[in-house]
């Protein structure tokens, strides 16, 4: 699959299943290899950056079993937070979460661990999450001075607990220096500009581990191992939110999301479409470690609005198919605040604003976002995916609407995070088409 074509539809009705929740799904075998016993993960997501997260802590000595042919149903043998050294490098493939949360984990390990990555991960600053770990007594190499891979961990079995004030709203950072201070002695504390996704506190709280948090401050306890219990990963709302935007903004389409999750700091897509006017209901239907229920939609026209400030952090990741939902709507889209969209797997600033122009969208890009002008009729074009997963993706998406074909180049891309995503669109082409 090194590319996809695609072109414009009519109105459509569907009602889709999407794969695990990425983010979720790293978590829950990386919790599980830290647990006192076995663990039973229905869900997980099969994809490249996920199996990359299982064969790195195989590398480690943790047993992991499939236990069917889809690879969604692991069973893992937990190793109460003590890993053996590996043999040689690990490899984290595409994954920054894969490499970044188990830095966390090696901090606290009596070894030395290299972990490496594929070109466009080689490119991505590590030193984020390097400067609160080496403040906790482990010393982390790596190339220049933003510490881009390949990364050198010697971890330390008297690992110290510090109250690190995070300069960025991360996730990835949160959860690092949360897994080393679990792994420690004494209280660990991270405190963000404003909250990040809840993922980790959720998992280990249902783990039996003790945290507590308060506002933008997350505080763990060290000498904890997590309970073994079995976990369920709901279906990933940022996969489904390719879906839900190609409805929103397409009056007489409608769709229907099963088994999504519904954590509030993950569904400010949903929140900044229904500003734009998009007519969305939310159900949940569980709510266990994660709640999730079900999306419905029905297309209509969206007009622009403005996002930025403690919104980007719920919407990160769906920034690149929140700007194709811009792009389709009336009126201008004005996104703020989110740098840190130039240090994913590739410049997505640059990158959406260069492909909507090839579109005929009118676009002004900033350093820390773009404005969109909304409205015009999407243009067929040539798209370079640069190897980022949810640029081809979105743009898949944008040329359901456009006139003449769309092109996506480097579309293997997408099976870093969406296994069946080609499959899905394929089948909404040949079930309407518009010539």
């Amino acid at each position: 699959m090194s590319e996809i074509k695609v072109r414009q539809v009519e109105p459509f009705s569907a009602e889709i299943t999407v794969p695990g929740d990425k983010s979720i799904s790293h978590r829950a075998v990386m919790f599980s290899a830290l647990s006192n016993g076995v663990c039973d993960i229905k869900g997980f997501l099969a994809s490249e950056d996920c199996l990359a997260t299982v064969g790195a802590l195989r590398a480690m000595g943790v047993k992991i079993e499939e236990l069917n042919e889809e690879r969604t149903h692991l069973r893992v043998y937990g190793n109460r937070g003590e890993f053996q050294a590996p043999e040689g490098p690990i490899d984290c493939g595409n994954s920054g979460t894969t490499m970044r949360l188990l830095s966390g984990i090696l901090a606290a390990q009596p070894f030395s661990t290299e972990l490496v990555g594929d070109p466009s991960l080689s490119k991505r600053p590590m030193n984020r999450i390097a400067i609160p770990l080496e403040m906790m007594g482990a010393k982390i190499e790596g190339q220049g001075s933003r510490l881009t891979p390949p990364l050198r961990i010697q971890g330390t079995s008297k690992i110290k607990p510090i109250e690190y004030d995070s300069p960025v709203a991360s996730a990835q950072v949160k959860s690092a220096v949360l897994l080393a201070g679990m792994l420690g002695k004494g209280k660990t504390s991270v405190t963000e500009p404003s909250l990040s996704r809840d993922h980790t506190e959720r998992m280990l709280d249902y783990l039996l581990v003790k945290l507590v948090r308060e506002g933008n401050k997350v505080s763990i306890w060290g000498d904890q191992i997590p309970e073994s219990r079995d976990l369920v990963v709901p279906g990933d709302i940022s996969s489904a939110a390719f879906w839900i935007a190609a409805t929103a903004g397409f009056p007489g389409s409608r769709l229907l999301v099963h088994s999504v999750g519904l954590n509030r700091t993950r569904v400010g897509i949903l929140d900044a479409l229904i500003r734009m006017g998009a007519q969305i209901r939310e159900r949940v239907d569980e709510s266990g470690c994660e709640p999730m229920g079900s999306i419905e939609v029905k297309g209509g026209e969206l007009q622009g609005i403005e996002i930025g400030g403690d919104q980007i952090p719920t919407l990160i990741d769906e920034v690149p198919i929140l700007a194709v939902a811009g792009a389709m709507a009336k009126g201008r889209t004005v996104i703020r605040d989110a740098a840190e969209l130039r240090v994913k797997e590739s410049d997505r600033i640059s990158t959406v604003a260069e492909n909507l122009r090839r579109m005929g969208v009118l676009v002004e890009e900033f350093a820390d976002g773009m404005e969109i002008q909304g409205g015009a009729q999407l243009k067929g074009a040539v798209i370079e995916s640069l190897g980022d997963h949810r640029i081809a993706m979105a743009f898949a998406i944008a040329g359901l609407r456009a006139k003449g074909e769309t092109v996506i180049r480097g579309a293997e891309c997408i099976e870093t995070s969406y296994p069946g995503f080609a499959d899905e669109l394929s089948q909404l082409l040949s079930s309407t088409r518009r010539n």
